[in-house]
């Protein structure tokens, strides 16, 4: 929600059409009053784009424009859906569908199952890690946590992008896209995973959308059926839009043009699953008689917070940056962004901690405070230094709010003390509805003090006190609500999941902070390895990560701080640097590409020690040339060796040879394939690089940061004659 649409919790329904176009800035109202043909929305970061896109509707439907039963608004997560369908409720446009891609696709093709391929319909596994546990399995592959996660993204990203198994390999060289493992094995895996949703007449969520699409294509008369009911197509986040959502939008569109995209090139942080900007930047090209409209008011964040944004941007390459939005505050002036350098990752935690602490004592809601990372990783030590310092916080893509055990048992006693509250002794001497509440959850462990420390005692009370809150608010807005109101309140909440707030610290991955903010933001870990992130090698990855931090910069209102460690533990050598895209914008840098618009003079604060220190841009990338011929390299196999296949030579043989024999030892001791380890192409690379140091070890391609930190001691002792050092963990 941007300042411009902060309003209360409950507001009443605007009694007419032109009463839902009150308060919309002009551009906005150009988006709310475009209802015919093609319409695409270039919506900054804080512009109100759900603003723009919900009164749109809204006005089409309460002007008798629209339909709402024939009106699909689709977005990407179900609480975006959530928010959108409250907002619609709130300006009177009931009955509009708003819907993820996978919602609106499920409903049509267990609709249309029975009469598109007969029979029930199969089953829809939640989650699909298990199963590819149980591939990996089947293949006799072991693979730990951490990889079961990155080896089921492979296989979404694959279906998303209507990659079939064996063309797995091509198509990821292709994408330059980093595989865990080896991708032949990525697609031993993937084959064997469908395979096994076959034999168990299971389907997973892309599967979803590929049948949906398989149907729409081959039965023209279900096809129809679909645009029947809906004649008006809204698009939200069109940026995250991947190949396959594509499709199934252009089968449910037909040859018809009454489509709202709205989106921001900038914001595109989810290639790895498949999204892509070309879809919103080619819009004009396929649509050309379309309107156009940019949103760059931006009512989130002040003056020197969206400096700082636009600065990051200024500096940025590539199609989406010539096509970025310059923003322009509407609000009053506020602090410059501070940059605070830290020893060590531990003193960076208990800073940020600290002055959270400092911020919640001085009057700051702890609700209204998150902190952002690049990796999930990062979180255990800011959740450790937060309890320490006994403040509150939640984690940001945790279970889901009315999916948390104590909040499904709350809810459960609401609804029956709404039901036979006659016979409750403890309602007896409380007769408004947040004394109700409040006595109800009194017996399921709320308490009006919170419970010393953190933890999970701690979240569970924090659900119980999001509820109380709501009570609190819904009673201030409806005077002589019941609890049969609250009880239907959360009922339609948890439909939409539309969660209350929880009074916490935000503790966040920049992906998982995409489409919320706060009034202060703890941008950590921004240097050099972890933003951009140390697998960023391409141009086009650099220039993601870029985008990451543009969108972790726009999640503050008020006051942002950034901050960075020179190394990961205490009295670790101090060798990272800050982020080289903060070149420019804080003080004592200098950009190295042209920058438009004033800059920055942001304030900088030492945490302990060290000073500002200019980090020059990384070089752009060039293509892989042999290093004997010259010749450009294309094919995977090549460039891990860095000579053609032809080409001689100038390996150690000897070498190769010990490093095959450790190769062996360790496949044995993790009971897997020897390749799992190391592929013969690595060692072949290793043994004709001779790399003396980790960093020397690291540029070679197929040693991975994981590989590096299990075998990497390992391999250096053997390259340099010695003995390996010890055992490994495995990978």
């Amino acid at each position: 929600m941007t300042a411009a649409t902060h309003s209360p919790l409950f507001p009443q329904a605007p009694d007419s059409a032109d009463a839902v176009l009150e308060g919309l800035d002009p551009e906005q109202r150009e988006v709310a009053t475009a209802l015919h043909g093609p319409v695409c929305v270039l919506a900054g970061a804080g512009t109100g784009k759900t603003r723009a896109i919900t009164h749109r509707i809204a006005f089409g439907v309460r002007a008798g424009i629209l339909q709402p039963s024939s009106v699909l608004a689709v977005t990407f997560t179900n609480r975006a859906a959530g928010e959108m369908r409250g907002r619609l409720r709130q300006l009177g446009a009931h009955g509009v569908q708003a819907r993820t891609f996978h919602s609106a696709a499920l409903r049509q093709l267990q609709y249309f199952w029975p009469k598109a391929i007969g029979g029930g319909m199969p089953r829809l596994v939640d989650r699909k890690i298990q199963l590819v546990a149980d591939a990996a399995a089947a293949c006799r592959t072991k693979l730990d946590r951490g990889e079961l996660r990155d080896v089921t993204a492979e296989i979404e990203w694959s279906k998303v992008t209507q990659t079939v198994p064996a063309d797995y390999p091509y198509a990821a060289a292709k994408a330059g896209r980093v595989s865990p493992r080896d991708p032949a094995e990525i697609a031993h895996l993937y084959a064997a995973y469908e395979d096994l949703k076959r034999d168990r007449a299971v389907i997973d969520f892309e599967d979803v959308l590929l049948l949906t699409v398989a149907v729409l294509q081959d039965r023209s008369d279900i096809a129809e059926q679909i645009r029947a009911q809906y004649q008006h197509f809204v698009v939200d986040e069109y940026q995250d839009v991947s190949p396959l959502q594509q499709r199934l939008l252009e089968l449910w569109l037909g040859d018809r043009e009454s489509l709202c995209v709205v989106g921001d090139a900038s914001q595109t942080i989810y290639s790895f699953t498949g999204a892509t900007p070309d879809h919103l930047l080619d819009f004009r090209a396929r649509h050309p008689g379309a309107t156009v409209v940019k949103l760059v008011r931006d009512y989130r964040s002040t003056p020197q917070i969206v400096r700082l944004a636009n600065g990051l941007l200024a500096q940025a390459r590539g199609r989406a940056a010539d096509n970025r939005l310059e923003l322009v505050s509407q609000r009053g002036p506020g602090p410059e962004p501070a940059y605070t350098e830290y020893t060590d990752e531990p003193a960076e935690a208990e800073g940020a901690a600290r002055r959270i602490r400092e911020l919640i004592d001085a009057g700051v809601p702890a609700a209204e405070i998150a902190v952002l990372f690049r990796t999930n990783a990062q979180s255990e030590t800011y959740e450790q230094a937060l309890a320490d310092a006994g403040v509150p916080y939640q984690l940001r893509g945790a279970e889901r709010f009315f999916d948390r055990p104590e909040v499904r048992k709350a809810w459960a006693a609401l609804r029956a003390a709404a039901r036979f509250g006659g016979n409750d002794s403890l309602l007896d001497d409380v007769v408004d509805l947040a004394s109700q509440v409040r006595a109800v959850l009194s017996g399921e462990g709320w308490t009006t003090e919170p419970p010393a420390g953190s933890g999970a005692v701690r979240e569970r009370w924090e659900s119980l006190a999001a509820l109380v809150g709501l009570a609190h608010d819904l009673a201030a807005a409806k005077p002589g609500a019941t609890l049969g109101d609250f009880a239907a309140e959360l009922d339609e909440r948890a439909n939409a999941q539309h969660a209350p707030t929880v009074q916490g610290v935000t503790l966040a991955s920049l992906h998982a902070a995409k489409g919320l903010e706060w009034d202060v933001v703890f941008l950590v870990g921004v240097a050099e390895g972890m933003l951009p992130i140390s697998y960023a090698k391409t141009d086009e990855q650099i220039e993601e990560e870029r985008r990451l931090l543009y969108v972790g910069v726009t999640r503050a209102r008020e006051r942002l701080h950034v901050s960075w460690a020179l190394s990961r533990s205490p009295g670790g050598r101090p060798s990272r640097r800050p982020s080289r895209f903060l070149d420019g914008q804080r003080p004592g840098t200098t950009a190295t590409v042209g920058r438009s618009g004033p800059g920055g003079a942001g304030g900088v604060e030492r945490g302990i020690t060290g000073s500002a220190v200019a980090v020059p841009r990384r070089a752009q990338r060039v293509p892989a040339r042999c290093r004997v011929c010259g010749r450009t390299l294309t094919e995977a196999g090549e460039m891990k060796l860095m000579r053609c296949e032809d080409c001689p030579s100038d390996m150690d043989e000897g070498l190769y040879e010990r490093l095959r024999q450790w190769r062996a030892v360790q496949a044995e001791r993790s009971g897997q394939p020897d390749f799992c380890v190391f592929t013969d192409r690595t060692l072949m690379a290793i043994a004709e690089a001779r790399p003396e140091s980790p960093a020397e070890l690291s540029r070679i391609p197929g040693v991975l940061s994981r590989k590096l930190r299990s075998h990497g001691a390992d391999v250096l002792a053997i390259c340099a004659g010695r003995e390996p050092v010890g055992d490994d963990e495995g990978d």
